[in-house]
């Protein structure tokens, strides 16, 4: 493997896929509902893990975030099955608001834009 994909990023990439399917094919929380892992970051020890998720569906992120918290033993477990690694990193559920925050901000654009042609259309600026 080249220097510039360290085996932290690898490994982080890794637990993504698997992870993401143990949530969607194992995880009976009814609290976590549709999430989506965003993304992985692993500590170049091999440690920790930050896990970034967000919801599919519009609500507080608060309940999913504590049933992910409360399963991350669970999901450790079915990692460590599912990966060969000497240590599985500790797994830190951080709820990911970049989407929320990009689609507020299209929102907005669309609003702006929709204003700025009603007043071209009417003639009274240009």
């Amino acid at each position: 493997m080249p220097k510039d994909y360290p085996r932290s990023l690898r490994v982080a990439d890794q637990i993504q896929r698997e992870l993401s399917d143990v949530i969607r094919l194992e995880l009976k929380d009814p609290r976590i509902g549709m999430i989506t892992v965003t993304g992985v970051e692993v500590t170049r020890d091999c440690k920790h893990a930050k896990v970034y998720f967000t919801r599919l569906t519009e609500g507080d992120s608060g309940p999913a975030l504590n049933g992910l918290q409360h399963a991350a033993g669970f999901l450790r477990t079915q990692l460590a099955h599912r990966m060969k690694l000497r240590l599985m990193p500790d797994l830190q559920f951080v709820y990911d608001e970049s989407v929320e925050r990009g689609m507020r901000l299209s929102r907005l654009i669309d609003t702006a834009l929709a204003e700025h042609s009603d007043q071209h259309d009417d003639g009274t600026e240009k």
